[in-house]
Formats: structure tokens, sequence, C-alpha cells
């Protein structure tokens, strides 16, 4: 029997599985109920993806054995694979509670830990899995993801430092490295971290996405280098998709409802999402069928929001491009929009298969995907000016009436509170912006700022750390104490609006305007000072301004956006008027119209329907911009 055991290991190592499977099924004949011989080949079988076969095997195999630790530690994989993740974590805590020294069980335990969001016990199961096996990249690099998640940046960064040195051919680890090095805004590092993961592996579309994304933040990076970047990513990525692009089943019937897919993994509690939100609840369903294709990794109170609001629900999480193709073709879609663009959860590729006649990227950021099946992109007479044209964007512009944005602050939301100044006897500046949009460059404006005013203070979101320390060093070296400059970290949402009852002006970001941010802020009954970018995520801050009628808000050059912050700063009666109104502002907005929003929109989805039933590349509306 022995000798069989170790004919049938010495197949399964050398990957002879059918020869391995053989001989373990021969010794079972001998011996039904051999526990080495059942939890080997229901690793096997596991090994070959048929779960249940592997579940029986090695269940058969604990009623045997129900203390051998290695046994509980294979069900628990499988139970994994299974999707029945917390009785795998009960399994992988079973196996470490017989023998605990299994550093890979701890690493499975941590990965599976991390995957239901429990992070703090994450990091602990990974740590010991480092402990027993310090060389073990896996693990350092799931714990730098445990790290981000609890928003520990520097921490996070050198985990994945660690994995990278230990396996410098890591394509994820390096991708992962470049992500915390933006969150930091240490942008240089991020794409020299992006550059060396498309390095190993070309085909990888994610890499290059993030390098794009993370370039919109960069202030060297010019709109023609980000045409020139998404471009690159078609000519990779999408191109090589052509051979299998197919035509498609029109409808032919002018007066039926047009049939617009959404596919995004945002229709969640996210700020896509929740811009998402209020067009689908303001559709007019009866000139329009709304289909939902979600990406959606975890699904929460705005999910069922969303599902609430469409005619047809897909999920198509963990669903491949092949399949998701089909499903839109089945479905007969006429016009299908991407929310996501190069952002994470992206299904560019899917859109690169061109499954619908027409295509649309719209909600992400105001920009380009370089695709060539994309037809066409939405943003706003302010962030696109059509004087401009198309220059730096491969997709045709779609400008809507009033604003790129339709915002819906959340129900629990906090009160305006009274201008700080009263309290405080001085001005406080401030910028809850993600860190990633804080440059050396911005720094040196608002330190332009707080010297305009002598005794005003600045109050940041900026990670512990190194992110912190950057600020303080460069408005140091700017001739700014750092006693004048006060951090927060992270915030829930909630935690988060409240901090703006402590600022009294917020000053925004360049090249990379605030979006969601500062129109929290309009909410918040804070005004924003921005200064208008060359590009249209630094044009954000124009755009809202001028849908408040403050475009007295926005500067032309940095001498002006100083001129304009202490200008309002010294005028407390203006500071006062605009807590006081802010937000009724808003309300009365077109950034708070839903339904002028979505009527917008679909305008612009009847518009570029005549191609579907006419035979025309656009109507002279869209031709003249």
């Amino acid at each position: 029997m022995q000798s069989l055991l170790e004919q049938a290991l010495a197949h399964h190592h050398a990957g002879r599985l059918a020869e391995a499977r053989e001989t373990y099924r021969e010794i079972l004949q001998q011996n039904p109920n051999e526990p080495d011989a059942l939890h080997l080949l229901g690793t096997l079988e596991f090994q070959e993806h048929r779960l249940d076969e592997a579940m029986e095997l090695i269940r058969r195999a604990l009623e045997t054995a129900p203390e051998a630790a290695e046994f509980h530690a294979a069900l628990a994989q499988v139970l994994f694979a299974s999707g029945k993740i917390d009785e795998a974590i009960a399994a992988y805590r079973h196996a470490l509670s017989l023998r605990h020294d299994m550093p890979d069980v701890h690493y499975n335990l941590g990965s599976a830990l991390l995957r239901t969001g429990q992070f703090e016990s994450a990091a602990r199961s990974l740590r010991e899995a480092i402990n027993l096996r310090p060389d073990f990249p896996d693990a350092m690099n799931n714990l730098g993801t445990a790290f981000r998640s609890m928003g520990k940046l520097d921490e996070s960064a050198a985990c994945y430092q660690r994995a990278v040195a230990l396996q410098p051919g890591d394509v994820k680890a390096c991708v992962n490295l470049a992500q915390v090095l933006k969150m930091t805004g240490q942008l240089d590092g991020a794409i020299e971290y992006f550059d060396r993961a498309i390095a190993l592996a070309p085909h990888m579309p994610d890499a290059r996405s993030g390098k794009i994304y993370t370039l919109h933040y960069h202030p060297k990076c010019n709109a023609a280098q980000l045409l020139w970047e998404n471009l690159l990513w078609n000519q990779c990525h999408a191109k090589p998709l052509r051979g299998i692009r197919r035509g498609h089943d029109i409808d032919p019937s002018p007066n039926r409802k047009l049939r617009i897919g959404y596919v995004s993994p945002d229709f969640r509690d996210h700020v896509a999402g929740l811009y998402l939100l209020p067009l689908f609840k303001a559709h007019d369903r009866e000139k329009f069928e709304i289909y939902a294709y979600s990406n959606v990794a975890r699904s929460d109170a705005i999910t069922r929001q969303f599902q609430s609001h469409c005619d047809f629900w897909r999920d198509i999480a963990g669903v491949d491009d092949e399949r998701a193709e089909r499903m839109i073709r089945h479905d007969r879609i006429d016009i299908l929009v991407d929310t996501t663009m190069h952002m994470g959860g992206n299904r560019l590729l899917l859109f690169a298969r061109k499954p619908a006649p027409i295509q649309v990227t719209f909600c992400a950021y105001p920009g380009t995907t370089g695709l060539e099946t994309m037809d066409f992109r939405m943003t706003d007479p302010y962030l696109d000016p059509p004087e401009a044209g198309d220059l730096f964007y491969s997709e045709r512009s779609i400008r809507l009436p009033d604003s790129f944005w339709c915002y819906q602050p959340l129900d629990e939301e906090p009160m305006v509170g009274p201008l700080p100044a009263i309290a405080n006897g001085h001005i406080t500046f401030g910028c809850l912006n993600n860190f990633c949009k804080i440059n050396d460059g911005v720094l040196s404006l608002w330190a332009k700022v707080l010297h305009a005013m002598a005794n005003s203070r600045l109050l940041l979101l900026a990670p512990q750390g190194s992110a912190q320390n950057k600020v303080l060093k460069t408005l140091g070296r700017d001739g700014i104490a750092a006693g004048r400059i006060d951090f927060v970290d992270f915030q829930p949402r909630r935690q988060y609006l409240e901090t703006y009852n402590r600022i009294d002006i917020a000053l925004d970001t360049f090249p990379y305007n605030g979006h969601t941010t500062s129109l929290d802020a309009f909410w918040m009954g804070v005004p924003v000072i921005t200064l208008i970018g060359q590009t249209a995520v630094g044009r954000a801050g124009w755009s809202q301004a001028s849908n408040l009628g403050l475009t007295e808000l926005a500067a032309r050059d940095a001498g002006q956006f100083v001129e304009i912050a202490a200008k309002l700063a010294l005028d407390r009666g203006r500071l006062i008027a605009l807590r006081q109104t802010l937000r009724e502002r808003m309300r009365k907005s077109p950034l708070m119209d839903a339904a002028r929003f979505a009527h917008g929109v679909e305008a612009a989805y009847q518009q570029i329907s005549s191609r579907l039933f006419f035979g025309i590349k656009s109507s002279p509306a869209l031709q003249e911009e």
C-alpha cells in the first residue's frame, strides 16, 4: 500500500495527474477509507476544478482522520473556491488549532479574512505567515493590501516594496505598490512601478490603465500626453480584438423604446454610483429601457436602489468578456455606456469587442478612453468649451446642457454649522481632496494664500506618516510654520462631511480639481476657490462654479487665485451669507436637478440613435460641436 501511495505521489508531483488519479483509485479499491489517498485524490480533483468531488473525498478523509490539520486546510481551500468563505475561515482556524506551524494556512486564512473585509484579523494572520516564513512574497503582498485597507499607507508601501524585492517579477505587487504610492502623492514613484509592471507583462491592461489614470494627477502631464497614452492602450489591448468584432442585429423600428445598457462596478456606495443613481431614478421609462450590467464585487443598500430603478439587472462580476458580450448582444442593446474608463474595475476590454452598435463613456472622469470602439464621450460646455473641439479625445464629445455631474447627498448627512471664523477669530482654509491631488505646486500656491492672511490656518486631509511630513516640509520651505497646519485622516462619510464645519474657505487642487469633494464642500456651505486648468479634469471647479452662478470664485492664474482667496477671507459678511445660502443654491442649481440632467442625457441618446435608424454619423446638432 505504501509503495502505491509513493508512486501516486510521484505522478502527482510530476504533473502526471491521470496516472496519479488511477493509482489513488487503485489504493481506494483495496482500502476505501485510506485517509491519505482520499485526501490526495481530493486535492487532485480540486486542482482540476471538480469541487464537488474534491469536497466529498476530503470529508471522507476527515471521517477517518479528524485530527489531521492538513485535511482541514485542504477542505478550507475547497470551501473558499466554492464561495463558502465563512465556512472556509472556520476550517482554516480549525486546522491551525490542531497545528500552528503552517505558514500557507495562515496565509490562506489571512487572504480569506481580507476578502470579507476583516482587515485587522487578516493582518494578524498574514504577519504570522511571515513570521513562520520570512521570504513569503504573497503573504507580504496581501499584508500590504490589509494595511492599505486600514489606511496605513506607509506600512502598506513597505510591505509591497518587500514583496517586489523578494519576487522582482511579481506584476501584481508592482501594481499594488504603484497604487499606494499614488495615494501618498508620490506620483513619479507610482508611474515608475506601473511602467515596471507594463514591462513585465505588456499584455496586462490594468497596469497601463493604472498609469493612465495616475497621469491625470501629474502636474507635468498635458492633454496631448494623456491622449497618446490612451491610444497606446488601444493599440496594445483593444486593436488585437478587431478580428472577433461583428455586426449588430438592430431593430429598425424608430418609435420603439431605446435600450440603454450601463456597465459599472460602482452600482454601490461609491462616488460614481452616487452620480448615476439620480439619473437612474429620473430616466423616462416610457421612452427608454434601462439595463444594468453590474460588475459589483460586493453589493450594498445602494446596489438594491439601482436594481429597483432599472428594467433588467445583469450580474457580470466574474463573468468573462466573451460571455458578457453574448448577454449584451442577446439583449440587443442600442447604446452601451461605460461609467469607469481607466479606473479600477473597468471592463474596457468588453467595450473593445464592440457588443453594441453605439458605445458611450460617461461619469468616471472627464477624459478619453482612447478606444477605437468608443463612439462618444459625455462632457459639459465648461469642462470642454465647444470651440476647443475634440483634438485630445478619441471619441466625439457630447456636451450636456449644464453639468457633467448630478449631485445627490445622502439623507443622513449633517447640517451646515456656523462660520468657524466667528468662534475661532481666524480664517481656516481647507482641502479634503484625495491626497494624490496635492503636489508641490499646489502647496506653494496655498502658502501664498496663507501669507496673504497672516493669522489664518490650513486644514488638510492627509494620511499619517510620510504624506503629512511632506506637507509640513514643503510648506515650511515656503515659510509656513507647522503650527498653522492641521490634519485629518480618512474618515467615514458623515464624519468627513462634518469636518467641513471646521473650514471657512476651501482651496482647490490642480491640475486635477476636486470633483465630488468640491460638491460636498458647497453642500456644507463652504465656498471653493478654484484655478481653471488646461485639461477637462482641471476645469471641474469652473464647471461647478458656473452652474452655481459663482464664477467669481474661479481664477485664471495663480496670482488671481491668491487675490480671490484673500478678498473673500476679509469679507466676513460674504462668508456668512454663503454659509447660510450655498446649500439652497445647490438645490436650485442644475447640479442637483435630476430631471433636467436626465432630460439632457436622454436627448443626447436620442440624437446619437440616429446612427441606428438612419445610417448617418450623427445629428446636425452634434456635428456643430
